[in-house]
């Protein structure tokens, strides 16, 4: 039986373009530039400097709080400096230059093909592994895995759950890696739940997706307490407060934290990098990312170093058409456009979506015709309009008190709007300010 969440949601064209392009290794850049803050919490400290050899692998900054990673090189040669750069967020981030020589690797990784199935290890010995590969979630948040898997003491995990939906339009990176990497991907599964000690696991794939389906149905009959959760197609189906009420029923409270009803949700992509990293002891040095949009010529799928350069991955699809209004990190709804082709793939980084000029233009935006469409569709049961208009108006207090915190950014609000009005882009601008609020009054 297909289950959804029940409150809010629209349906974007979903232009899986890449969706049958398997996955390609991009070949090895020239230079990197692996930024030491690729994830929610405190930023990495550079632990090399300039004129340092360094192999891939190797730990190059050292996670400096509980809620941080280490961040490791993802290609050998020598640290050119250790300096500030912009990231996909427009702002100089402090990271680690390397001029890209050969392709050494730390001797502790197994490289090899082979399924490592088997494993008699304990739960902290798991967490120790994953906070040491520097393991964060995939799906875009980046939020460290070895931290959802100390739940706060009083609460406990009941179930883990396994975002394979990618309901965000054009991105396919995720439904690649279930047909390609699936059992890889189920020993994770198996790993993150002994972590969590819990004996259920759900994986919630859309419908739109009915290979995947049924693949992972097959094979999950041969590992004990997974199950295939198919889903209706709806965005923001992925979202993780979404993913729970369709799946469990139950909802996670107002600013709580998805363990409050007993679940801990966890990417495809994660599973597999803690697969990599306790059964192959290999870091987070790559992901797959979907270089896609249409008017690129070869839409695809690469694995791609951390640090390698947007513009090696546009390349790779054919170059930038001549079309281009906008280059998104990320997809067309949740995504945010970047300045420069020159920003690097982060662990963050899920699609590079080039969109037209005329599909990217903003209109003009008029006054609110209070049709109540914004509010319809939000899966979080808030009132975008009265949002936009108390950020706007920086009455920050009343934000707050309206739950502008509870907001997901899915952008439904801006996509359903008739008045073409920047919703989500002001109600981002009064979540800064409320958060920042709220850290002051706890100092």
């Amino acid at each position: 039986m297909l289950k959804t969440f029940k409150l809010g949601g629209v349906h974007p064209p979903e232009n899986k373009l890449s969706a049958d392009k398997e996955i390609q290794v991009l070949p090895l850049p020239k230079s990197v530039f692996i930024p030491v803050a690729q994830h929610i919490g405190a930023p990495a400290t550079p632990t090399v400097k300039r004129g340092d050899e360094v192999k891939v692998g190797q730990v190059i900054a050292k996670s400096s709080s509980f809620v941080s990673t280490n961040i490791h090189s993802s290609v050998s040669g020598k640290v050119k400096k250790v300096d500030f750069s912009e990231d996909s967020s427009g702002y100089p981030k402090q990271g680690v230059f390397i001029d890209v020589a050969g392709d050494e690797w730390i001797e502790e990784i197994d490289r090899s093909e082979e399924l490592a199935r088997e494993f008699d290890i304990d739960g902290a010995e798991i967490i120790k592994k994953i906070q040491e590969a520097g393991i964060v979630g995939l799906g875009g948040a980046t939020f460290p895995t070895h931290v959802k898997l100390v739940p706060p003491k009083g609460m406990k995990a009941e179930v883990l759950l396994i975002n394979g939906v990618e309901c965000e339009p054009y991105l396919t990176s995720d439904h690649r890696l279930m047909l390609e990497k699936a059992d890889e991907i189920l020993v994770g599964i198996q790993l993150l739940m002994k972590a969590l000690n819990v004996e259920k696991a759900v994986i919630g794939i859309e419908n739109n997706k009915p290979d995947a389906i049924q693949f992972l149905s097959e094979k999950t009959k041969n590992y004990k307490g997974i199950l295939v959760q198919p889903l209706k197609v709806k965005y923001p189906q992925g979202g993780e407060k979404q993913l729970i009420k369709a799946v469990t029923g139950k909802e996670v409270p107002s600013g709580g934290l998805p363990i409050a009803v007993g679940a801990v949700v966890s990417n495809v992509g994660t599973a597999f990098a803690v697969y990599e990293a306790v059964q192959k002891n290999k870091p987070l040095f790559e992901r797959v990312v979907t270089i896609t949009g249409k008017g690129v010529s070869q839409p695809s799928n690469f694995k791609v170093r951390i640090g390698t350069s947007t513009s090696e991955l546009v390349e790779a699809a054919g170059g930038l058409p001549e079309s281009t209004g906008k280059v998104i990190s990320g997809g067309p709804m949740m995504g945010r456009a970047i300045a420069s082709l020159e920003v690097p793939v982060t662990k963050g980084t899920s699609g590079i979506l080039i969109m037209k000029e005329e599909e990217s233009k903003r209109k003009d935006y008029i006054a609110c015709i209070r049709c109540s469409r914004c509010v319809s569709v939000c899966p979080m049961g808030l009132e975008p309009y009265l949002l936009m208009t108390l950020s706007q108006k920086q009455i920050f207090d009343r934000a707050e008190n309206d739950r502008v915190m509870d907001c997901i950014e899915c952008g439904s609000c801006s996509y359903t709007c008739p008045s073409e009005r920047p919703l989500l882009d002001y109600i981002r601008f009064g979540k800064g300010k409320v958060g920042q609020i709220i850290r002051s009054r706890k100092k």
